[in-house]
């Protein structure tokens, strides 16, 4: 059985970092999109960042970009989300989500083209 179980959230300082992981099991990462979203109180899910494991690609959010660092590793089947220079509309609940089939979903961060996710951790930067 497919499943995705996010880690790592917690409350942090502005300016301070996170590092979210995402541990997949019932499949390998290896030919899967993976994508990191977020939903803060009273607004939409929105995609944070993407990895493609068969190109070796990343996408990003405009406004996360120089600032998270998206990685896998394949071997512990497992996705990060490292998060620097956190900012205060960076609270939300993450979630990590992959496709039922293998490749990219178009568009990267549409919601609607991922069809499993994890439970979500909370993340909220607050002095």
């Amino acid at each position: 059985q497919l499943q995705l179980v996010e880690s790592g959230g917690d409350l942090v300082q502005p300016g301070g970092s996170l590092r979210l992981s995402c541990a997949a099991s019932g499949f390998t990462l290896d030919y899967y999109t993976i994508g990191w979203f977020r939903q803060a109180p009273g607004k939409e899910r929105e995609g944070v960042s993407s990895i493609s494991n068969s190109y070796g690609t990343t996408y990003y959010k405009d406004s996360v970009k120089g600032r998270f660092t998206i990685s896998a590793d394949i071997a512990k089947n497992t996705v990060y989300l490292q998060m620097n220079s956190l900012k205060p509309e960076d609270t939300a609940v993450y979630y990590c989500a992959v496709p039922a089939i293998a490749g990219d979903p178009d568009p990267i961060f549409a919601v609607a083209r991922y069809d499993y996710w994890g439970q979500g951790t909370q993340v909220t930067v607050s002095s």
